[in-house]
């Protein structure tokens, strides 16, 4: 696979600096990605999210397959060109959304069979059908479909998911090996109004090419050790791999078990790829898989806090709607450079908010990405200067000294 690589150095124990490479550009690690579900990041722009510190972001093939349809997005050349960003992207194949959405889908070996909760349409979701959808939707990194449980499930269960993860993953690399020898099915039926440009999909011959791309397995099995050193084995033995990520964490257990997980995953990784640790998002758990050796994330909770009323900062969480900020001339914080940090005080922003001002949830929701892209700006210039654990320590031992205000 051309265009990708990674490289790491300045190691400070299991955490580590690196450089990952894509076709869109080198993401410096660790990193984190703003969740950018439909191809946006709900409310924000891609130059406010630029201007935030983002280096990549991420986009959900299900959600782009059911609006506007994946074959839409690739003709209006990649969800690249369709989303305005022109830095790396990644797409989660939509297995947490099948795991959300539990009663409107079935689940067997073939894949998922669920229906639209827009309008009620079928649909079947298999891995092939997966890996057609991430390739005609063109992000640089694109995700295996898995089979996620809920957190806590028996070792059994847990067992079984991980199984079948796995095999479903040989599906997938068969057919985007296909896809990629072979080439994309031409898209046909797609109507151009009098007088627009034509679409990316008229040059047939050209558009039938994939365009290069990564596909991440996902490590599955719970919080069992053995589960999760089985799920690392079978995918190391199934390929050679641009990156790895692991999944099903961060889905209600408790965040021990959480840091136990990466404590006997991290280990057992290639050394020499990037480590993707999905759906993780909170400043203490960054920090907590950095040290364990993690290196990209991403998590739509941030931004969701944030449009209710919920922000980071370095002394712990703030509501900003309490009745104490009623008459609170102070920033968010001191030290962040966002918009809502600096043009504005917690008594304004609590105003908006409570008085449902569409202003207030933007700027929360920009200040929380910009607190966490900042996070991770610090993590690596102290990655380099070599003192990641004792700074970390700080930082920790600050943030949770006061708990949520």
């Amino acid at each position: 696979m051309t265009g990708f690589g990674f490289r790491h150095s300045h190691a400070n124990g299991s955490a580590r600096l690196g450089w990952f490479t894509t076709p869109h550009g080198t993401i410096e690690t660790p990193a984190f990605m703003p969740v950018g579900t439909h191809a946006s990041v709900r409310g924000l722009s891609m130059q406010e999210i630029r201007a935030a510190g983002a280096q990549m972001i991420l986009a959900n093939a299900y959600h782009l397959y059911l609006r506007p349809g994946d074959e839409m997005v690739r003709a209006f050349g990649g969800v690249h060109a369709f989303a305005r960003w022109d830095g790396p992207m990644l797409t989660d194949s939509g297995g947490y959304q099948v795991f959300s959405l539990a009663r409107y889908r079935q689940v067997n070996e073939a894949g998922v069979e669920f229906r639209n909760k827009l309008d009620g349409s079928l649909h079947q979701y298999t891995p092939e059908k997966v890996m057609q959808i991430e390739r005609n939707i063109g992000a640089d990194v694109i995700m295996q479909l898995d089979e996620l449980i809920e957190g806590g499930s028996a070792h059994r269960a847990s067992y079984l998911a991980m199984q079948r993860s796995l095999r479903w993953l040989e599906r997938c690399r068969v057919e985007f090996e296909r896809l990629s020898r072979d080439g994309r099915a031409p898209v046909t039926g797609l109507v151009v109004p009098e007088g627009a440009p034509p679409l990316f999909t008229s040059d047939v011959e050209r558009d039938v090419v994939a365009p290069p791309q990564a596909l991440f397995p996902i490590v599955q099995g719970g919080t069992y050790a053995d589960l999760r050193t089985a799920s690392i084995e079978g995918i190391l033995n199934s390929g050679d791999w641009e990156g790895i990520a692991v999944g099903g964490l961060s889905v209600g257990e408790a965040k021990q078990a959480m840091y136990d997980t990466f404590d006997t995953c991290a280990p057992l990784l290639p050394v020499n790829k990037p480590r993707y640790l999905m759906g993780v998002g909170f400043p203490d758990d960054l920090l907590e898989a950095v040290s364990r050796g993690m290196d990209l994330f991403d998590c739509v909770a941030p931004t969701r806090m944030g449009r209710h009323g919920t922000v980071f900062t370095h002394d712990g969480k703030v509501q900003i709607q309490k009745s104490s900020n009623r008459t609170d001339r102070r920033p968010l914080t001191d030290e962040c450079a966002c918009p809502a940090c600096t043009q504005y005080d917690r008594a304004y922003l609590r105003h908006l908010m409570v008085t449902e001002e569409p202003l207030g949830p933007r700027l929360l929701a920009l200040h929380n990405l910009t607190f966490l892209m900042a996070l991770m700006t610090s993590a690596r210039e102290h990655l380099l200067l070599g003192d990641y654990a004792s700074w970390s320590a700080s930082w920790l031992a600050r943030y949770r000294a006061k708990g949520q205000r």
